[in-house]
């Protein structure tokens, strides 16, 4: 089995956990946190999920007693309880991509949507949202008939239906697809799904975050007119 070492489980465990009110059991986390680890392919996942192979429970308990004894969390029998210290350790290794709170309403989908709207515009591309059925194109001109730049939001939905949107964009003009997640947290299982469906795009498709989105935005905000003035030059 392709199993990562404990340690790297740890921080996975803390951010589940994180996650889902700071309290589980671990009888569901051992199905859980595969997600955060494309190496191990459907086999391997099945003889978890059917308890046929024990070793990836042994691996998740290591990383729990580790965490237990480094104060991050608390076992009491099944129940595992991330403490303060690791709600940090959980917030520091995600800096960057986790959801500031204050933002977390302006993050939605549609709001999103226009985050990407305004970040083509800048760029000096022609830009729609729910053009057809995708969910933001861009353009290099009103006129072309070519989408240079598609882009499917992904609060939640099902995700084999924004790749295989995706998909189609890419074989019928090449645009270049983009799939944008809500965190850094969904990274790993669409990952996943991509490279267990979708392999013909894996190398020109684009995974983002809401978060990275916003940080594009606010950074190319201030130059917006200097950047149209360069680029239409």
């Amino acid at each position: 089995m392709s199993l990562p070492v404990s340690s790297l489980i740890e921080m996975p465990i803390l951010q589940e956990l994180s996650a889902t009110g700071g309290s589980d059991d671990v009888r569901y986390l051992y199905e859980r946190l595969i997600d955060y680890f494309p190496q191990i392919n459907e086999p391997e996942t099945a003889e978890v999920k059917n308890g046929t192979n024990k070793n990836w429970r042994k691996s998740v308990q290591k990383a729990g007693k580790s965490l237990d004894e480094k104060k991050l969390l608390k076992r009491v029998h099944g129940s595992w309880t991330i403490t303060d210290k690791g709600k940090e350790a959980a917030q520091a290794e995600t800096s960057g991509f986790t959801l500031i709170k204050s933002d977390t309403e302006q993050l939605s989908h549609v709001g999103i949507q226009k985050v990407l709207l305004e970040i083509g515009n800048s760029l000096g591309f022609f830009t729609e949202m729910e053009f057809e059925y995708y969910d933001v194109v861009w353009r290099t001109t009103a006129k072309s008939q070519r989408i240079s730049h598609v882009f499917e939001v992904q609060s939640k939905g099902n995700l084999d239906s924004a790749f295989a949107k995706l998909k189609r964009a890419y074989q019928i003009q090449r645009s270049k697809p983009f799939l944008v997640l809500t965190s850094e947290r969904d990274l790993n299982r669409a990952r996943k799904s991509l490279a267990r469906e979708f392999q013909d795009i894996e190398t020109v498709l684009e995974i983002l975050t809401f978060t990275q989105i916003k940080q594009i935005h606010r950074n190319l905000k201030p130059i917006g007119e200097i950047l149209k003035k360069l680029l239409d030059g």
